[in-house]
């Protein structure tokens, strides 16, 4: 936590943590402060995707398309983990409010213990069947083709990212959300120059094109995971591992899954959705689908006050309740929302504004930008909504309340933008209309977890 925060008596033994809440006054300071480092994190990682783009994109459409479509089954095989993350952020935050390191630590060892245990199980299918999973899209030929073996090389990498995603997520549970910044801006520079050296065959290495680009993610992941596995064994860290006893604990696992589970249900499901969406998208053309992609990486930039915002909003509405404050809780999470919404409106403004020029400076294929540009638009008049939707669901998962996210977002989803995009596309409407059916998907998000969070039910959850 930052230095907002006051000390407290030890009143767990030596090795119980002297934090205590900040004072409600000061809410806002300490969202920021937690919130800024992700924010940056989330930052670096962007930058790496849109620098990757930028060198694939001079392999041309076929190879944007490819590496964005294996991209889209990367995300959905990872909702597994995401069930352990979110467990252990809610987990973590609830002990670390009560004061209770020893069990926030075995919280976190437990986590990265079932984190790299799902993500292998997920994985190992995925490498044998990638083929058949990018046939998925009614894309064939050499972007099927890329994609497919793109997506069995990031495989690979599973087990690290298993590592590093449950460190980053106990930590940032426990309030420090700077050390997964440090590491992860390290590897992020490390990816950048490493798709710069395969992609293009730089400093005696062949060019391996899209190939070079998943060898730079899987390198760069696991050397990201090996870090975080160093740094968490000295106790000068807020939490750290204890390696005398690693071995897993199944009725602790079971509660870490159950309580994130929701939260992976919603991605898996809501991933698969995705694939369905942007077979859609497929069925109009490589420019519309590299053009979607292009357009994702773009305006992920935006997205970023929202992921710093929702982890602080987790971080800060868990800690709360283990205090038993409800309260600092809630204001929390509505000083959280706020802040996100002012920060991704205006950046979604500048994206619309300056949308053709950075479009351009991702392809020079003049169909691709247009298309490009017609995605941006629509996507940065949807930030204030996203704004909402992260921010509250943040805020629920972090008291344990992972289910309601779950059925607002299939409510958005699939009630409304899935919907929306077969009507479109069995009308032959253009493809611009189905980049605004995201509107109407955030609309329903962000409204129906605004009321859960406003009644309060979730300061009742048991974690």
């Amino acid at each position: 936590m930052s230095e907002m925060l006051e000390s407290v008596p030890d009143l767990g033994g030596e090795r119980a943590t002297s934090v205590a809440l900040p004072p409600e006054s000061g809410i806002r300071a300490e969202v920021w402060a937690l919130a800024w480092p992700v924010i940056l994190s989330f930052a670096l990682d962007s930058i790496l995707g849109l620098a990757a783009m930028l060198m694939v994109g001079r392999l041309g459409a076929e190879a944007v398309g490819a590496v964005g479509l294996a991209t889209q089954i990367l995300g959905a095989v990872r909702a597994g983990i995401a069930a352990v993350g979110t467990g252990t952020i809610a987990l973590v935050a609830r002990y670390m409010g009560a004061n209770d390191r020893d069990n926030a630590e075995e919280v976190l060892k437990q986590s990265v213990i079932f984190g790299v245990l799902v993500s292998t199980i997920i994985a190992i299918p995925v490498i044998v069947f990638a083929t058949p999973l990018m046939g998925l899209f009614q894309v064939k030929g050499e972007m099927a083709r890329m994609g497919a073996r793109y997506l069995q090389v990031v495989m690979l990498s599973e087990p690290f990212q298993g590592i590093f995603l449950m460190c980053a997520s106990g930590l940032r549970g426990a309030g420090d959300t700077r050390t997964p910044l440090w590491i992860g801006g390290f590897i992020d520079v490390l990816a950048i120059f490493l798709n710069y050296v395969l992609i293009f065959g730089k400093f005696g290495m062949p060019a391996l094109g899209v190939d070079g680009s998943a060898f730079a993610t899987l390198i760069a992941i696991a050397i990201g995971g090996l870090l975080f596995f160093w740094a968490l064994s000295f106790d000068s860290m807020v939490l750290n591992f204890r390696w005398r006893a690693l071995w897993p604990d199944l009725d602790l696992g079971w509660r870490i899954l159950r309580v994130g589970n929701p939260a992976a249900i919603e991605q898996l499901v809501i991933q698969f959705g995705f694939v369905a969406y942007v077979a859609f998208v497929a069925r109009y053309g490589a420019k519309e689908v590299a053009a979607y992609f292009i357009g994702v990486r773009i305006l992920a930039l935006s997205f970023l006050p929202g992921f710093g915002f929702s982890s602080a909003s987790a971080t800060l509405v868990g800690q709360g309740l283990g205090a038993e404050n409800p309260h600092f809780a809630r204001k929390a999470g509505w000083e959280s929302t706020g802040m996100a919404v002012v920060l991704m409106t205006a950046m979604g403004l500048v994206f619309i504004v300056f949308a053709r020029q950075i479009a351009a400076l991702f392809i020079d294929d003049h169909q691709v930008i247009l298309y490009t540009v017609a995605f941006m638009y629509a996507l940065g008049a949807a930030q204030p909504l996203m704004a909402i939707d992260w921010t509250i669901t943040g805020a629920l998962r972090g008291a344990g309340d992972s289910r309601f996210p779950l059925w607002g977002s299939l409510a958005g989803f699939y009630g409304m933008r899935l919907f929306l995009t077969i009507i479109i596309w069995y009308n032959h409407f253009d493809i611009v209309w189905i980049w605004w059916s995201i509107i109407a998907d955030y609309t329903v998000r962000s409204t129906v977890k605004t009321l859960r969070f406003y009644g309060g039910k979730w300061e009742t959850v048991k974690v």
